[in-house]
């Protein structure tokens, strides 16, 4: 193949072949065709027509050309190799990316793992910690198990006391009976002056101090030694022992405690309480003169309100009181403070009069020199009045009935002796 079939070869399909005007056969010429080209396919191309003789200048044209068909198929096979390499150069794109996106993954993961790690690890030092404690509340648990059984034992060993305290005593009984001297007549002639004593301090305590659970308790002791003497002739005291009990059971008792802590609440709001003050001139609005009226009236007015403010009478039931000195201030207080607390000791004392008479010094001295018009002062003075009139006007019972029966069984039986 020649060189002008190698270069048409490598030129785009159904391109024409460029050729000079110069090669072109002159007319009239009986210059023969030029031969037959061979495609890359090896077929040959038709022989062109010979002009024939009355075509005159058209024979002279250039024939036209003959279209290649190895261009068309070079191109095709360039596209099929550029479109493979750009599939090539997709798929290794592909497959950078799922490498990288692999790698980040693996890269989660481990970061993933390192942190499941450490919470494991911190879990456990928690758990370790935990195992501590639960050891140390063990070791405690042991201890304060100890000490229960320790405590379990005593109390078992004071009960067993308890237990052997009426054989003891029955015994001591016993050996007191049989000692030389002592016969049952004499037992008796103790037990019932003990009943009789124990009887008088109820009644003591009752009426006089006005504490009803010590008579209370001093009845019940009584009616144990009556017990003791396990005399039929007996059952009238006890009948009237047993209904005095229940008498003081029932009785409406003072609330000694709430009335104290009442007290002290009271001394110790002393110092907030507030005082009298001394009447205040009001003479302001008159040292302003009338500026419409005139120089020798505004002279007149002014000597007028100095003349009025000389002299001024207060009738006796109006008396107001004067301005107290600081030191004077710090004695109320502290005598007010005192006779407060002395009523709270009276009272707890079971003495009446005492307790009456402070309170109503506190109240006088309130009204005397504090203010009653305000609101500290005046619910002071009501609850020192409603103190006083409700404490010891509780209804007591008469519990010396059984005292007078004792009595008179022990006048017969001396009789009858």
């Amino acid at each position: 193949m020649s060189n002008k079939d190698t270069s048409d070869d490598t030129s785009p399909a159904g391109e024409k072949d460029d050729q000079p005007e110069d090669l072109a056969p002159e007319p009239g010429s009986t210059a023969k065709a030029e031969p037959e080209l061979e495609t890359e396919t090896g077929h040959e191309t038709e022989p062109e027509p010979e002009p024939g003789p009355d075509t005159g200048d058209e024979a002279a044209t250039v024939p036209p050309p003959v279209k290649r068909r190895g261009g068309f198929v070079a191109w095709l096979a360039l596209i099929l190799s550029l479109a493979a390499f750009a599939a090539v150069g997709y798929s290794t794109y592909q497959d950078w990316r799922a490498q990288s996106s692999a790698d980040a993954s693996l890269s989660s993961m481990t970061r993933s793992i390192d942190s499941v790690g450490e919470r494991v690890d911190a879990s456990s030092e928690a758990l370790a910690v935990l195992d501590k404690d639960l050891a140390a509340l063990g070791d405690a648990l042991a201890g304060s198990a100890s000490e229960l059984a320790g405590l379990r034992r005593d109390f078992d060993d004071r009960i067993g006391l308890l237990e052997s305290l009426p054989p003891r005593m029955s015994m001591l009984e016993n050996s007191m009976a049989s000692l030389q001297g002592v016969s049952k007549g004499a037992r008796d002639t103790w037990l019932l002056a003990e009943a009789e004593y124990y009887m008088q301090i109820a009644n003591a305590q009752l009426q006089l101090a006005g504490n009803p659970h010590l008579a209370a308790l001093a009845m019940g002791m009584a009616d144990e030694r009556i017990l003791q003497l396990a005399n039929p002739a007996l059952t009238d005291v006890r009948r009237a022992v047993s209904d005095e009990l229940a008498a003081l059971e029932l009785m409406e008792k003072p609330d000694i405690e709430g009335v104290s802590l009442t007290l002290s609440s009271l001394a110790r709001v002393v110092d907030a309480l507030p005082l009298q003050q001394a009447e205040r001139s009001a003479g302001g609005g008159g040292e302003v003169a009338d500026e419409a009226s005139s120089g020798v009236n505004r002279a007149w007015n002014s000597v007028k309100g100095a003349v009025s403010g000389l002299v001024r009478v207060t009738p006796p039931d109006q008396a107001v009181m004067p301005l107290i000195s600081p030191e004077a201030e710090y004695f109320l207080r502290t005598n007010l403070t005192l006779q407060l607390q002395s009523a709270r000791l009276a009272l707890l004392r079971g003495e009446k009069a005492v307790f009456e008479a402070s309170l109503d010094d506190a109240a006088a001295w309130m009204r005397q020199y504090f203010d009653t018009e305000s609101a500290p002062v005046s619910g002071a003075l009501q609850t020192i009045s409603e103190i006083r009139d409700g404490m010891f006007t509780v209804a007591v019972p008469d519990i010396s009935g059984s005292l007078r029966l004792l009595r008179q069984y022990k006048t017969l039986a001396e009789t009858a002796q």
